[in-house]
């Protein structure tokens, strides 16, 4: 059964997602998603099986993305931080883009 965190860690993490890494969710949605002209996009949720972005297009439209951990299947928040900095560092891998250094 997928892990569902509770509302402060959602709170948390989408709030630090969406205020502070808007780029790093614009990176992960291109490079999880064919076909698509992305032009910003957006945490919007997230389980224990994986994270969802509302990617904006082009044309105005916009399109679900959904996810999953690399690592497989979590249960606590720090994981989350993990997960996410691999989606960032493969989605970079992806994109041919030079990732950040990690703190």
């Amino acid at each position: 059964m997928t892990h569902l965190f509770d509302d402060a860690a959602r709170a948390g993490v989408l709030g630090h997602m969406n205020n502070d890494h808007p780029e790093d969710s614009l990176l992960i949605a291109r490079a999880f998603t064919t076909d698509a002209e992305i032009v910003a996009a957006s945490m919007t949720a997230f389980d224990g099986d994986g994270g969802e972005w509302v990617a904006e297009l082009a044309d105005g439209s916009t399109l679900p993305v959904r996810v999953p951990w690399p690592g497989g299947a979590i249960t606590e928040r720090r994981e989350v931080r993990r997960e996410i900095v691999a989606l960032y560092d493969e989605s970079c891998r992806r994109l041919g883009v030079e990732p950040r250094p990690h703190e």
